[in-house]
This record gives C-alpha cells, structure tokens and sequence, in this order.
C-alpha cells in the first residue's frame, strides 16, 4: 500500500508541473526586437564513407526498410582529421511518400587518437513533376567528443550537413561524401 501511495503522490506531482502556469503575454513586441539574427554556416570536414552490401528488409507498415553497414573511410577539415571506423551503419526507411529517413551511426578516430561518436539523421527527397531538380539532401548531425579533449567544441554546437552519393568508379569500393558545416 505505501508503494502505492508513493507512485500517487509521484503521479500527483508530474501532473501538476505538466499545468501551464499564466506567464504574461505570448506575442513577439516588434519594436522591441528591431534586428532578426541572419544564420550562417562553417565549412567544419568532409568525410569520405565507405559503405558495404545493402541488407533489405522489405517493406513494413512503415515503408521499405534497409541497412547500409559503413566500413571506413577518412574525414579531413580545418583542425580536424582522422579515420571513419569501421563498424556503424546507415538505417534507411523509403516512406509510402518516396522520401527516405536515414539514420547513420558510426565513429571517428582522429589522427591525434580521440574517438567521436556521430549521429547523423538525413532527410532525402527526389523531386517528381517538378523538371529536373536535384535531390534534396539535408541532414542533422550530433557529435560527442570527450570533453577533456581539443574536440570538446563539436559537443557544444549545431552541425547540418549534406550527403552526395558519386558516381560508381568500378576500381574503387562504394562510398558516400558528407560535408559538416557547424551552424553560427
């Protein structure tokens, strides 16, 4: 019974901090706001992604589902380089829409030996009707450096970044190109 109590209590109190409290007005005072912050962009690296053999799922109630492991590559930017690890993969979801939701997880090591995890989520959409467009490719990237390390910086910032797929070279295994550019 007292478990009981105390989950109530527990209950009691998440809802009550969930009540909007009335703190004044909601609108924007635009005599007050005079200048609108411009965003701008970095260039931080590119990386070069290995990728292996597509594994398909199929189709779910989702959409199509497949895995793209990533098997190495290289990354090289201002300050910053070292080895894509092998060991990550890139989910892909292709929507009832035709968009397609990647979900890229893998680790850098830099030439100075720090290992960084990356999350990278990547929305891809295919122009149709529209002429000739080019593929819209967009992504949110989250790194999560050491703290205690010159890479501290990338934990502390937003990163965007755009993914191209080259043409097939037939000498070379099959990779990807992502350019990371830390927003300002």
């Amino acid at each position: 019974m007292h478990a009981i109590a105390g989950l109530l209590r527990i209950t009691t109190i998440s809802f009550a901090l969930l009540v909007p409290l009335p703190l004044g007005s909601n609108t924007v005072d635009q005599a007050q706001s005079s200048t609108i912050q411009q965003l701008s962009a970095r260039h931080v690296f590119d990386a070069k992604v290995a990728i292996g053999e597509m594994l398909n799922f199929g189709k779910s109630k989702y959409g199509e589902r497949r895995i793209i492991p990533i098997t190495g590559g290289t990354f090289k930017g201002s300050g910053i380089e070292g080895l894509v690890l092998p060991g990550g993969a890139d989910w892909q979801l292709t929507r009832p829409d035709g968009d397609v939701e990647l979900y890229a997880r893998y680790t850098l090591k830099t030439s100075d030996g720090f290992l960084i995890q990356v999350q990278n989520r990547v929305l891809m959409h295919i122009p149709r009707n529209e002429g000739k467009k080019e593929p819209y490719v967009r992504s949110v990237i989250d790194f999560e450096a050491p703290s205690a390390s010159p890479y501290d910086w990338l934990n502390h910032a937003i990163f965007l970044g755009t993914l191209t797929v080259p043409p097939s070279i037939s000498k070379e295994n099959p990779y990807v190109i992502v350019s990371v550019y830390q927003l300002q």
